[in-house]
């Protein structure tokens, strides 16, 4: 395990027994995502990624977005990004896989574009081969979340017991949703990092309203789930992901 991933695995565990211990519910998603880092430190040290010094880059600034939302909602719960207000104020009671849940969506749909822009220098945008790679290990990030569906379900419902409409998403009967879900919204997240990346181009004032639009979308999508109904209904209707039009619209801000 590369020394970065290795501090940051070491870091979500000292947290995870913190929230446990505590019985705050941050705790479900955490969990998931710290068994989601390892299987990725793994796949690094059997070579599954062509450019394991970017992917262990890209891997602890993703990591860090969220970690940085939960400390500033534990420090005072309206200073997160919304996706994030709304994921970490939603009932304590929901069942662990709506937690898990509405904090995949925050993080993927909110802060995986403004990761990749982060570790996407601009030059990288115009170099084809260089962007293919990139694109390529972000698709092989894909295959490890399938993989660990199974498990992550195995592990919720040891942690829940009996479910909601919310939290069947992920029982065996919608495993492959999940996946499907799962690869959607990040298919849509690449179309985004490429909107944002555009926006950033044309100056900060664009770039602002990008995320601005970001932030909004992601946040309804938040909101989408949390709202009574057939929530796999509403995702196959919807996606899980959310899309970007704004940011590069003519008149959306100064160039």
């Amino acid at each position: 395990m590369s020394s970065p991933v290795a501090a940051l695995v070491a870091r979500m565990s000292d947290l995870l027994a913190e929230l446990e211990d505590t019985g705050n519910p941050a705790r479900f998603f955490l969990g998931t995502y710290l068994r989601t880092t390892r299987a990725v430190a793994a796949g690094l040290d059997r070579g599954l990624f062509e450019d394991a010094g970017w992917v262990t880059r890209w891997d602890v600034d993703f990591a860090e977005r969220y970690l940085d939302a939960l400390a500033a909602h534990r420090a005072d719960p309206g200073a997160p990004p919304g996706p994030w207000r709304r994921a970490f104020g939603a009932d304590p009671e929901l069942r662990p896989e709506g937690h898990v849940l509405l904090g995949m969506n925050a993080h993927i749909n909110y802060d995986l574009p403004q990761s990749l822009l982060a570790v996407i220098p601009p030059e990288h945008f115009t170099d084809p081969a260089v962007l293919d790679r990139r694109h390529r290990d972000h698709g092989r990030i894909d295959g490890v979340l399938a993989r660990r569906v199974g498990a992550e379900d195995a592990e919720l419902r040891r942690a829940g017991g009996s479910r909601t409409r919310l939290d069947r998403l992920l029982t065996p009967a919608n495993r492959l949703a999940a996946v499907t879900f799962l690869r959607e919204s990040r298919r849509r997240v690449w179309a985004n990092t490429g909107v944002l990346q555009a926006a950033r181009l044309r100056g900060p004032g664009v770039y602002a309203a990008g995320l601005a639009e970001l932030e909004a979308a992601s946040t309804a999508r938040i909101g989408d789930l949390l709202r009574p109904g057939p929530v796999l209904l509403r995702l196959a209707v919807h996606g899980f992901g959310v899309s970007l039009t704004r940011a590069t619209a003519p008149g959306s801000g100064p160039a």
